[in-house]
């Protein structure tokens, strides 16, 4: 990274650590699978806090609980539509999905029924089981995005239960081991931040409290560093470090709820919050436990990611994270990779061209490994792509066609039943109804 570069990623931090009166802020930038900036601002002790200065992660926690959920799922040991009380008893809303936890949308409580757990040690699962109660359900299961740190709470016992072990330790083994994050604990460990809310007329600190959660660790208990934070967001960038498979982890960045209305910016997918900003489409989680901030974004298409953590309860702006890749933007924007031509199946090739649906025209382009991608030729209707199935078939990717599947005929496609000609209504394909004859 260039030297002009960093240096205003550094004042950008900068600026954030002393006009938001923040004890100590770090931030990093991870580009093409390595981090490619850190910066440490305020003190940790003695010094500036590093990339091994541990800080709580809070309800980034969250998004690790969930992939292992979903190594459960790949494995078929559950299904996102099971009802959590095929595998968790004795819960007063035992109906509501895996996929519903995992998405925010099961209707539950934001809280446990306790004292405010994120300030008080934890309780034990089966008592927390017990306090449940039918007013923990606060939504029909499915009707809208309501955050429940509840909800992970079960889902921590999903994968304890299924395991054999604690939560922790099967994130450990699966999650955190594999991607070398092993400055990632439970409790903080030399050297870490100390947390603290700052006073908002006077410039004092006042020490926030730590505890273990127990039943509710899953919510958000673990602390970590930048540098272990950079690979989790060098992990969201890829496709999955062999932790989750790329399909998989492509899943759990899918719009599964929008938490702003109809014309969304924030939203949840399956254990990951998603943020769309200045044509960026973001992947990752925010944080915060009392005297801790942190929050870690992920772009898959630029494989780039950016994150910070802060040992302050309130402060830091929402946009330092998105100015940084506006800057990495501004100073250093990703080149394209070079064109290069591939060599096609003959009978492949012959399929591209022009096609229409009905009098529609569209144009079908060969994409790479024998894909396909299907685009109206005036920019008005529906697009997706597709990729090549062993049976010859193609299966689609997005848009209205996601799912679907898309067959050759002779001189004709038929995608789901809709019947693509090469001229419009033509009549030698097998269209439904049969097509008349053109007149004036």
């Amino acid at each position: 990274m260039g030297e002009s570069t960093a240096r205003a990623l550094l004042r950008r931090l900068a600026v954030e650590q002393s006009e938001s009166r923040v004890p100590s802020l770090t931030a990093a930038v991870v580009r093409d699978g390595e981090v490619a900036w850190f910066g440490g601002r305020g003190r940790v002790g003695e010094g500036e806090p590093t990339l091994d200065t541990q800080y709580r992660l809070g309800s980034i926690t969250k998004s690790m609980v969930a992939t292992v959920v979903m190594r459960l799922r790949d494995e078929g040991l559950v299904d996102l539509l099971d009802p959590i009380g095929k595998h968790v008893e004795g819960t007063p809303f035992e109906q509501v999905t895996i996929a519903q936890l995992l998405s925010h949308t099961a209707g539950l409580t934001a809280e446990p029924p306790t004292e405010w757990w994120e300030r008080t040690p934890g309780l034990p699962t089966d008592e927390l089981l017990a306090r449940l109660g039918p007013e923990n359900s606060r939504h029909r299961p499915g009707r809208r995005f309501h955050y429940s740190n509840l909800g992970y709470g079960l889902l921590g016992e999903l994968v304890a239960r299924h395991r054999g072990m604690p939560w922790l330790e099967a994130v450990r083994r699966e999650v955190l081991e594999p991607l070398g994050m092993n400055d990632t604990t439970a409790r903080p460990r030399a050297p870490h931040a100390s947390g603290y809310a700052v006073h908002p007329f006077a410039d004092v600190l006042l020490a926030e409290p730590e505890h273990d959660a127990v039943s509710m660790a899953p919510a958000g208990q673990l602390w970590s560093t930048p540098g272990d934070l950079a690979r989790w967001a060098i992990f969201l960038t890829g496709s999955g470090d062999g932790v989750l498979g790329k399909a998989t982890l492509a899943e759990m960045r899918e719009p599964a709820t929008v938490a702003d209305g109809d014309a969304w910016s924030a939203g949840y997918g399956l254990g990951l919050q998603l943020l769309r900003d200045g044509g960026r489409r973001l992947s990752g989680h925010t944080g915060s436990m009392p005297g801790f901030l942190a929050t870690v974004w992920a772009d898959p298409a630029e494989r780039v990611g950016v994150l910070f953590m802060a040992n302050t309860t309130s402060g830091v702006r929402g946009t330092l994270l998105t100015d940084l890749l506006t800057i990495l933007d501004e100073h250093e924007p990703r080149l394209p990779e070079p064109w290069e031509p591939v060599a096609a199946d003959p009978d492949l090739l012959a399929m591209t061209g022009l096609w229409h649906w009905g009098p529609t025209p569209y144009v079908l382009r060969l994409l790479p490994e024998r894909g396909l991608s299907l685009t109206p030729l005036r920019g008005v209707g529906r697009a997706s792509h597709f990729v090549a199935q062993q049976d010859g078939t193609w299966l689609g990717l997005d848009g209205y066609y996601a799912g679907e599947v898309l067959r050759a005929g002779d001189g004709y496609l038929d995608l789901n039943t809709f019947i693509f000609t090469r001229e419009p209504y033509d009549p030698a394909a097998p269209i439904p109804g049969g097509p008349g004859e053109w007149s004036a």
